[in-house]
C-alpha cells in the first residue's frame, strides 16, 4: 500500500511538467479567443511548435554545441556552461514560437483576410498540424544520431536553477526541480494577465472580441488586432509543443500531443478565459492525469480511464455553472468565433 504523502509527491512531481504543456497552450488560446477568433486548430499549434522546437535544439546540437558543451551535472557551473545553456534555451523557444506564429498566420490569413468559416478552418488545421510533424520531424531526425542529440538537448533543458535540496526537503524539491520553462511559463501567465485586464491595448483586445463593430466605430483595427493575438497567441501555444518535447525527451508521434490540445480547449473554458485560473486550472488538469500511475489504488482499467476523463467531466460543470451564473466576466467574448463583417456593420 502506497503511503498518502507518497501519492501527493508522484503527483506533484508529475503534474508540474504537463501543467506546463496545458498553461502554455490554454494562456495562447485565451489570448487568441479574446480578439474573437476560436481557434480549434490549437492541436495542430501545438504540433508546429513541436517541430519547431526539434529543428532548433538539432540545429544548435549540430553546431554551437561543437564549440560550447555543456555539462549541468558539474558540480561548478562555468559562464561558458550558462551561456550556451541560454543559447540553446533561446533557439529552441524561438524557433517554437516562429513556427507556431506561422500555424497562426494561416488560421488568420483564412479567418480574418478570406473571411473562411472558423471551426472548419481550426479542425483542418488540426490535422495539417499533425500530419505535418509526423512527416517533418523524421526528417529532422534521420538516424539514431539526431535522435540522441534532440534527447540530450532536453536532457540539458530539463536543468533547474541551483539550490540547496537538504534545506528545502522532499516537498521543497518536488516544486524547485523542475527546468527553467516552468518558471517561463508562469510568468507569461501572469503578463498576460495584466495586459489583457490592465492595459489599454488588452481594453482595445477585449472590445474587438466582444463587440467589433463597436471597436471599429472607435476606431480600433479590428483585423489588426485579431492577426496580433492569434499569432502571439499561436507563438506562446508553440512553446506548449516544445516542453512535450522536452517533457518525453523527443519525439513519437503527433496523436499523444494533439490529445493534449484538445484538452487545453477544455480547459481554457474551465478556466472561464482568465490566465490566472489557468495556473490553477493547469495544475489540476495534470494532477488528474497522472492519478492513475501515482498510486491511487483502482480496483480496474475503468476505474484509470475514469479518473483520465474526469478533467473533461470537471469542464462541463464548469461550463454548466457559468452559463447559470451568467456573469459577464466568466463568459466567453461576444463575438467569439464569428467574422466581421465591416460592410454590415
Amino acid at each position: 500500500m502506497v503511503a498518502f504523502n507518497d501519492i501527493l509527491i508522484n503527483i506533484i512531481q508529475g503534474a508540474i511538467p504537463l501543467a506546463i504543456i496545458f498553461l502554455f497552450g490554454c494562456v495562447g488560446e485565451i489570448l487568441t479567443e479574446k480578439s474573437g477568433n476560436l481557434n480549434l486548430g490549437l492541436p495542430g499549434v501545438m504540433c508546429f511548435g513541436a517541430v519547431g522546437g526539434v529543428l532548433g535544439c538539432v540545429l544548435y546540437m549540430k553546431t554551437i554545441y561543437q564549440l560550447w558543451p555543456i555539462d549541468v551535472s558539474e558540480p561548478v557551473i562555468t559562464f561558458v556552461t550558462v551561456l550556451s545553456y541560454i543559447c540553446l534555451l533561446l533557439f529552441a523557444i524561438i524557433f517554437a514560437c516562429v513556427f507556431g506564429a506561422i500555424s497562426g498566420l494561416i488560421f488568420s490569413f483564412l479567418t480574418t483576410t478570406l473571411k473562411a468559416n472558423q471551426n472548419i478552418t481550426g479542425l483542418a488545421l488540426t490535422t495539417f498540424g499533425g500530419g505535418f510533424a509526423d512527416f517533418v520531424v523524421p526528417l529532422i531526425t534521420p538516424k539514431e544520431e539526431e535522435k540522441a542529440l534532440l534527447a540530450k538537448a532536453a536532457k540539458i533543458l530539463k536543468f533547474s536553477l541551483p539550490y540547496d535540496r537538504t534545506a528545502v526537503g522532499i516537498w521543497g524539491d518536488s516544486f524547485l526541480n523542475q527546468s527553467i520553462l516552468v518558471v517561463i511559463g508562469f510568468a507569461i501567465a501572469i503578463v498576460a494577465f495584466v495586459i489583457i485586464n490592465k492595459t489599454r491595448v488588452g481594453l482595445s483586445l477585449r472590445s474587438v472580441g466582444e463587440n467589433p463593430a463597436t471597436a471599429d466605430a472607435a476606431g480600433i483595427n479590428t483585423n489588426a488586432y485579431r492577426y496580433g493575438a492569434t499569432l502571439i497567441g499561436c507563438a506562446i501555444a508553440g512553446l506548449g509543443g516544445l516542453f512535450y518535447v522536452v517533457k518525453i525527451n523527443g519525439w513519437e508521434n503527433s496523436a499523444t500531443l494533439q490529445g493534449f490540445g484538445w484538452m487545453v480547449l477544455a480547459l481554457v473554458i474551465f478556466a472561464v478565459w482568465n490566465p490566472l485560473i489557468a495556473i490553477v486550472g493547469s495544475l489540476v488538469f495534470g494532477a488528474l492525469w497522472v492519478s492513475p500511475q501515482s498510486g491511487i489504488s483502482t480496483n480496474t482499467a475503468a476505474g484509470k480511464d475514469l479518473l483520465k476523463i474526469t478533467p473533461y467531466v470537471v469542464t462541463v460543470v464548469v461550463l454548466v455553472i457559468t452559463s447559470i451564473v451568467g456573469k459577464k466576466s466568466v463568459l466567453p467574448p461576444g463575438s467569439l468565433g464569428i467574422n466581421y463583417f465591416r460592410e454590415e456593420r
